[in-house]
């Protein structure tokens, strides 16, 4: 058991195309919660690309002609992570972890001074089953974490895993002992706007070219290289 101020970085990781590939599940979800929660066909989907799940519901709503309320962006909350629990062996017979990413996830475990929780536009509930359905979730705690329910702005995100993880642990970590590790320039952008220092990973659609761009000092091909994003992390 590691004492909390043995602690001095905190590890926040993004999900979809970081650690895994939901292989088209994401908005099959969609096309499924859309009827589902409002009795009309599934038409169109938001761009996705490192948004909360909050922000791509009001457009989702939008492309549907349907007013974002409060009532009806909770409908389709509703009806997705339902569409989620009833899918929950479909996803994980489906969707895969990517390369290096359960090794990375072990040896940061295994590293006395980290903590690791995640930083995802996905809502809490689905971020648990994507997780839990793929094998991550024991080297994570989805406590000291921040979701897409929580805010629609990501950077946002980082201060309320930071106060997440301060209460939960009794620890402070600045934003320079914090990292986030993403494959979008919305994760990079959001570690920067934070304070925090970012690893990307070219791992999803966005170039390595397109990470460097919105800010990247680190940018690495994948997590293959487990030695090296240790001592990333710990640098």
């Amino acid at each position: 058991m590691i004492a909390p101020n043995e602690l001095r970085r905190l590890v926040l990781w993004d999900i979809d195309h970081t650690l895994l590939q939901s292989r088209g599940m994401g908005r099959e979800m969609y096309e499924r919660a859309i009827p589902a929660a409002f009795g009309q066909p599934f038409q169109r989907l938001a761009d996705v690309s490192g948004r909360t799940e909050l922000d791509i519901i009001t457009e989702t709503l939008r492309l549907h002609r349907i007013e974002p309320t409060d009532a009806s962006v909770g409908q389709l909350v509703s009806a997705l992570v339902d569409s989620y629990e009833v899918g929950r062996d479909e996803f994980a017979s489906r969707a895969r972890v990517l390369p290096g990413a359960r090794e990375a996830l072990a040896a940061l475990e295994a590293d006395p001074v980290v903590h690791q929780g995640v930083l995802t536009g996905n809502l809490r509930a689905v971020a648990r089953i994507k997780l839990v359905a793929l094998g991550l979730a024991r080297f994570l705690d989805l406590v000291t974490s921040a979701y897409g329910d929580d805010h629609t702005d990501r950077a946002e995100l980082v201060a309320i895993a930071r106060e997440r993880a301060a209460r939960q642990l009794g620890t402070e970590f600045s934003p320079r002992d914090t990292v986030l590790i993403g494959d979008t320039p919305q994760d990079v952008a959001a570690g920067l706007t934070a304070g925090a220092r970012v690893i990307a990973v070219a791992s999803g659609r966005s170039s390595a070219e397109d990470l460097q761009a919105a800010g990247a000092e680190v940018v690495l091909a994948d997590l293959t290289s487990t030695a090296e994003l240790v001592r990333l992390v710990n640098a």
